[in-house]
C-alpha cells in the first residue's frame, strides 16, 4: 500500500493557492495540504513531520522572503541533520527532489521556496505570475499603491506586493475574493509558465508515473 502524500505550508493563503492550483492543473490527490501557521513552525516542525509514519513523499513550500540562500540554507541543514544526502547547496530552480536515505523509512522530499526557488519574495510575487501581461488595470493598481502618501503608507516595504495583489482581487467583478477561490475564478491565471512548473515539480514529487 502506498504511503500518505503531504504537502506542509507555512499559512492559510499558501493552502487555498496549493489547494486550488493542484485542483485546476489536475495534479492529484493529496492525503494532506497541512498548515503550520507560519513559517518559523514549519521550519522547526520539518524533521518531526519528516519522520511520520506511512509518509510516502512530503512536499515543503516556504517563502524566500528577505533571503533567499539563508532560507534554503536553514531547510538544508534540517534536512541533512536527519540523513538526506547528496543536498545541492543552491535549490534546484525546477524545485528540489531528495531521494529517500538508503535504509531509513525516510520520505521523498521536495522543497519550493516563493516565488521561484531563485529571488527573495513571498507567495504574492508568485501570484504576480499569476496576472497575465498586458494588462492596463493592474499598471493601474501598481501606480496607485506607488503613490500612497508616506504618512498613509501603513504597510511595509516588504508588504507592497500584498497590497498590490489584495488591490488587484478588490478591483475585479466579484471583488475581493480568496487567493485560492480567484484563481478559480479565472482573476489569477494558474495556466502561466511559472503554474507549470510548480505544478511539474508537484507531479513528480507526487505522482512520478505522470509528466
Amino acid at each position: 500500500m502506498a504511503g500518505r502524500k503531504i504537502l506542509l505550508v507555512e499559512g492559510k493563503d499558501d493552502e487555498n493557492v496549493l489547494k486550488h492550483i493542484c485542483g485546476t492543473r489536475d495534479v492529484g490527490r493529496l492525503d494532506e495540504v497541512k498548515n503550520l501557521g507560519n513559517v518559523d513552525e514549519l521550519l522547526v516542525s520539518i524533521p518531526t513531520e519528516l519522520k511520520g509514519s506511512d509518509l510516502e513523499a512530503v512536499g515543503v513550500v516556504v517563502d524566500a522572503d528577505t533571503n533567499m540562500n539563508d532560507r534554503w540554507q536553514s531547510i538544508r541543514n534540517q534536512v541533512i541533520g536527519i540523513g538526506y544526502q547528496d543536498v545541492p547547496r543552491q535549490p534546484a530552480q525546477d524545485g528540489t527532489i531528495l531521494e529517500p536515505p538508503a535504509g531509513t523509512l525516510l520520505p521523498k522530499v521536495g522543497i519550493w521556496i516563493m516565488p521561484d526557488n531563485r529571488t527573495d519574495g513571498v507567495l504574492e510575487d508568485f501570484l504576480r505570475f499569476l496576472v497575465r501581461p498586458p494588462n492596463d488595470l493592474f499598471g493601474h493598481v501598481e501606480a496607485s499603491v506607488a503613490t500612497i502618501p508616506q504618512e498613509h503608507r501603513l504597510f511595509k516595504d516588504l508588504d507592497e506586493i500584498k497590497a498590490i495583489i489584495h488591490t488587484w482581487l478588490a478591483w475585479q467583478e466579484d471583488p475581493g475574493k480568496p487567493y485560492g477561490t480567484a484563481i478559480t475564478a479565472g482573476f489569477l491565471d494558474p495556466n502561466v509558465a511559472e503554474v507549470d512548473t510548480l505544478v511539474s515539480w508537484l507531479k513528480r514529487l507526487f505522482f512520478s508515473n505522470k509528466a
